[in-house]
């Protein structure tokens, strides 16, 4: 039996393959992070817009409202779009480097955005308060369950909700992984050309 791994071992080539050093100038760092930045903001006001117009359309569901458990939920899910805007602003809104800064420091701006982005995302259910949404949803729609349990034909009434649900649900999970897995690479390309750039 060989003690090396052969040659045509596609694995082993791939694996070992040397990798080219990331080169890149100042001024293209400056525009990657400028770019993520516009990215960052248009992201950030989508949020804080989606979660002000949750906020006003739960208060005015709530205003509506008769019964006791829902009214609590309904208004748990309007703090809820507020907590959503307010957590966008916070962690997704970028701030920025000045535009004469050094390459260095355009780096580790971009960097640390990145890690941002990245950590937001890892800790989505706190900082985006899924925890809340989710117990004000149930604090609204369990009642109406309970009550249909009576008569079957009223549990079809939730069905749609259920269901698109299940497809978020779904989405949402790849997509995270998927968005945290580009971020890490990203970030990872980033420290090996901050190390490259040490003396």
């Amino acid at each position: 039996m060989p003690s090396e791994l052969p040659v045509n071992d596609p694995q082993n080539i791939w694996q070992n393959q040397p990798t080219e050093p990331l080169k890149m100038s100042a001024d293209e760092m400056r525009g990657k992070a400028q770019q993520r930045r516009k990215k960052a903001r248009l992201e950030a006001l989508r949020t804080i817009a989606i979660g002000i117009l949750l906020c006003i359309f739960f208060a005015w569901t709530f205003t509506r409202a008769h019964a006791a458990l829902p009214r609590m939920g309904l208004g748990l899910l309007s703090l809820w779009g507020m907590y959503v805007s307010y957590q966008a602003y916070r962690w997704i809104w970028p701030g920025g480097p000045r535009p004469e800064a050094a390459a260095s420091t355009s780096v580790k701006f971009y960097r640390s955005e990145l890690e941002k982005s990245r950590d937001y995302g890892l800790h989505v259910w706190r900082r985006a308060g899924l925890t809340f949404c989710f117990l004000g949803l149930a604090m609204v729609v369990v009642p109406g369950v309970v009550q249909s349990l009576a008569t079957p034909r009223l549990m079809l009434n939730f069905v749609p909700l259920f269901a698109l649900l299940a497809i978020w649900f779904a989405m949402f999970f790849p997509m995270r992984k998927r968005k945290l897995r580009k971020l890490q690479q990203e970030i990872d390309e980033l420290r090996a050309l901050e190390r490259e750039g040490q003396p």
